[in-house]
């Protein structure tokens, strides 16, 4: 995916952007519509109309992780969260922040991604929107099972996309609705990305009948 990626380097901080990876949650272009600035020829990014600490919010705030940032003033980036989290959104993608790992991927993927879970991507395993053009509806506010507490909530999360099958999560995670609600908590657990379980967002074997190919 490295090919996708566009770096400008400012004074204090440098943007990096994955268009791969993109949902076009818009919050970039509707917060700091002068850093990102949408439907223009040549340059768009510009890091230099803000400071590091508004570049650094405006990574932080992309869900997809498309947005990254590098500060050229000596203070750290940002750190990995204290709590594994993937939060169900209705009727689109499931929203990782964690230390991801994503097999098959050359590096570590970051700590954000929005990754697929209606089937029809072009890009598995992201996102890239299909769901709204496939009106693909999914609650985003799943039951909640009884779960105990996580010993250790944080921690590098393995995410292994199987063959014409669901997403096997490996790692602490708290699975969380779309209003903040923990629905379960693991360490172990099989993700539909098929968009067929009747059990969502668990897989439950559907991607089988349903001929599901990734």
């Amino acid at each position: 995916m490295t090919d996708s990626i566009e770096t400008v380097r400012g004074k204090k901080a440098v943007i990096r952007f994955d268009a791969k990876k993109c949902i076009h949650s818009r919050h970039c272009v509707l917060d700091r519509p002068d850093v990102f600035v949408p439907a223009v020829a040549g340059e768009w990014i510009h890091p230099d109309r803000a400071t590091p600490e508004e570049v650094a919010e405006l990574a932080h705030n992309c869900p997809s992780g498309a947005i990254q940032y590098e500060r050229l003033d000596g203070v750290p980036g940002e750190a990995a969260p204290r709590v594994n989290q993937v939060r169900v959104r209705e009727n689109g993608p499931l929203a990782f922040h964690a230390p991801l790992n994503l097999a098959g991927g050359a590096a570590p993927a970051g700590l954000r991604a929005t990754l697929c879970r209606c089937g029809a991507s072009k890009n598995k395993p992201y996102c890239d929107g299909s769901h709204t053009a496939s009106k693909f509806t999914a609650s985003g506010e799943p039951p909640t099972k009884d779960s105990t507490p996580l010993g250790v909530r944080d921690g590098a999360l393995q995410i292994t996309p199987l063959a014409d099958g669901p997403l096997k999560v490996a790692g602490a995670l708290e699975i969380v609705s779309g209003t903040g609600r923990t629905i379960n908590r693991t360490t172990e657990t099989y993700l539909c990305r098929c968009g067929a379980s009747a059990n969502k967002p668990y897989c439950d074997g559907s991607h089988q009948k349903v001929g599901f190919k990734s």
